[in-house]
């Protein structure tokens, strides 16, 4: 058994985890961080970021995961590739049980992320990148002057279809109600939009491609009937889902599941912190990430100081 306890274990190599991780070990924290798959989190499912500072041609979610990794690594943060299976987080040390071992920590990060909601649809997870998308801050510049799909009739979809119809041709809402949920911010500057087109009571049921994405058929949840809607790209803003069922019962999450964090990352457990996608937040980008990441190890800091 590993008996070695570090000051911060982060859990989740994100944006959020790795700025966490970098602020630890110049803090002079020993700092391991967990992660499940690869550097970047849900970055590495955007072929190109526009709008993360200094990076002015724009750069890969993959490339910019790689580099805040090597960046955290610089000065002495570990990484192990390895899945959490549990976790007791009012214990002291904390302990963070996973496929590879126990990780002993007194302060633990939890930045774990949120997923964006999936259609389920055969084709859609081998066309991200390829004409399907779930970030339209992230990506909709790829479709300046194009015919763009999005699915949804919430606040996410209405603001990525707002904010398409300013860079697109045409903008198609697809939306499984006939009427849209979003609040009337969103709503009646999009029904303004003269190039927004509307499909009410629709579902999408297949995607069609080539190398890349040419065509979305829905169906009217009505009627039956289908129509084949040729597209650039498709945007599905249909929710999201934190990852948070590893600490349900220990940490308080809100309805939708989010840890219940506000601006300071502190979670209602002393020593445990809250960074990113995973928290309750407005924003969710990668620099609001990135910020949070640096603002739990301050707080991570003054525990330390005040406990240990």
């Amino acid at each position: 058994m590993n008996t070695k306890i570090y000051d911060t274990v982060v859990i989740g190599g994100g944006p959020a985890g790795y700025t966490a991780a970098l602020y630890a070990v110049r803090a002079g924290l020993e700092t391991v961080v967990l992660e499940k798959f690869s550097a970047g989190g849900q970055m590495t499912q955007t072929m190109h970021i526009d709008n993360y500072p200094g990076f002015e041609e724009g750069i890969d979610g993959f490339t910019l995961g790689y580099k805040m990794q090597q960046g955290a690594e610089r000065f002495g943060a570990e990484t192990v590739n390895t899945e959490v299976l549990s976790v007791d987080l009012t214990a002291d040390p904390k302990r963070i049980t996973t496929d590879s071992g126990e990780y002993l920590a007194r302060t633990v990060i939890i930045a774990t992320g949120a997923d964006h909601k999936h259609l389920g649809l055969a084709q859609e997870e081998a066309l991200i990148g390829r004409g399907v998308g779930y970030c339209a801050a992230c990506d909709g510049m790829m479709y300046r002057g194009k015919t763009v799909a999005v699915v949804g009739g919430g606040n996410s979809a209405t603001a990525d279809a707002l904010l398409l119809s300013k860079l697109a041709k045409k903008v198609v809402l697809i939306h499984r109600r006939d009427t849209l949920r979003a609040t009337k911010i969103y709503h009646e500057p999009l029904m303004q939009a003269e190039n927004v087109e509307f499909r009410w009571n629709s579902e999408v049921c297949d995607l069609l491609a080539d190398r890349k994405l040419h065509t979305v058929v829905i169906r009217n949840r009505n009627t039956g009937a289908t129509e084949n809607i040729p597209v650039d790209g498709l945007f599905i803003s249909i929710g999201r889902s934190p990852v948070t069922e590893l600490f349900r019962g220990q940490v308080e999450l809100d309805a939708s599941g989010y840890i219940l964090a506000d601006e300071t990352t502190c979670t209602n457990l002393p020593g445990v912190f809250a960074a990113g996608d995973v928290r309750t937040k407005t924003v969710r980008q990668v620099v609001t990430a990135a910020a949070d990441g640096a603002v739990a190890v301050h707080f991570a800091e003054a525990y330390l100081a005040e406990h240990h």
